[in-house]
């Protein structure tokens, strides 16, 4: 799939005439997510490209399983203080790796809107059979989740909860994760930019996602930077923050009223990067839909109230 061209308003539409298919996961290399020993990476085959994912439980099958969707910056590292608590209920619970990040391929140019992660992770999901799922989603992944639910995957999502998640125009925030978001939005913008200077960028900016910043570990903040070292990570970087356009979240932002699913929306009270505005328009719009805020807790609420969000997400999906 190539980049999105700037200014396009059509979101890009899957192709399926290549069915997906799955790598085992018995063939790679074992995984830990702190605590949740009996966790395993395994692949998946996704158009051109190969999906990495963390799974628990993967023997209690693909129908029901909890499928976990990371935001920008991320990967699926980000819900390591979550999974043993999702691991606990009895499902098999995925957390991917989508595309461009983590252990996931990385093509560059490629489309990684929101939309081409949806488009790429449906086949993934069709190659792993997964049915009736509980999909969750934090910032990014929240959007592309809406279209998973809304659009792509409709008919196999049982239950949708949605994480301090951009939505309707808003598709990223000014300050965040990086300084003026939308001047590097520019195609020329990495031609300009010296990889150590984003880095540097991304160490300073990232914490103001949290309320507990000075509890944020050097090596946690090294795992949402490093992988943007070098050329191609600095360019990935960029490419994803081009393609965080407005009008692909706003294309599926009427569907919500349409959802008939349990809608779980989970907020920091003080998340500045998606404010709560936005979890109270959801709530509005979504019938039956329940939002619950967290106090003492920002954007990166993974990291700030990880046991409350485990518990309430578990809950959940039971």
């Amino acid at each position: 799939m190539s980049e999105t061209p700037e200014g396009e308003q059509t979101p890009p539409q899957p192709d399926m005439s290549q069915p997906a298919e799955q790598t085992p996961t018995a063939q790679q290399p074992p995984a830990k997510a702190n605590g949740a020993s009996k966790t395993q990476r395994g692949t998946a085959r996704s158009i051109h490209y190969d999906l990495s994912y963390v799974v628990a439980n993967e023997a209690a099958g693909p129908r029901g399983a909890i499928v976990l969707l990371h935001d920008l910056p991320g990967g699926a590292f980000v819900w390591d203080n979550i999974m043993p608590a999702l691991a606990a209920t009895g499902h098999a619970v995925y957390a991917f790796d989508m595309l461009g990040y983590g252990q996931s391929a990385h093509p560059w140019p490629s489309d990684t809107s929101i939309w081409g992660h949806a488009d790429s992770l449906l086949y993934a999901f069709e190659g792993l059979k997964l049915r009736d799922v509980t999909l969750v989603g934090i910032g990014q992944g929240a959007a592309v989740a809406q279209v998973l639910a809304n659009r792509l995957f409709r008919e196999n999502v049982a239950k949708l909860a949605l994480i301090n998640a951009y939505a309707f125009q808003t598709a990223f925030a000014p300050d965040w994760p990086l300084p003026d978001m939308a001047k590097r939005q520019d195609p020329e913008a990495p031609l300009h930019t010296n990889v150590d200077d984003v880095l540097s960028d991304l160490r300073k900016t990232l914490p103001n996602g949290s309320t507990r910043a000075s509890a944020l570990s050097g090596d946690r903040i090294a795992a949402y930077v490093d992988e943007w070292s070098g050329n191609v990570g600095k360019q990935l970087l960029y490419q994803h923050i081009r393609l965080m356009n407005p009008s692909y979240l706003n294309a599926v932002a009427s569907d919500n009223g349409t959802l008939t699913i349990p809608v779980l929306l989970l907020w920091g009270e003080q998340d500045k990067i998606t404010p709560l505005a936005l979890g109270e328009r959801l709530r509005d719009e979504i019938s039956g839909a329940q939002l619950v805020t967290i106090a003492n807790a920002g954007h990166l609420l993974l990291e700030d109230a990880a046991s409350e969000v485990g518990k309430r997400l578990a809950d959940f999906a039971k």
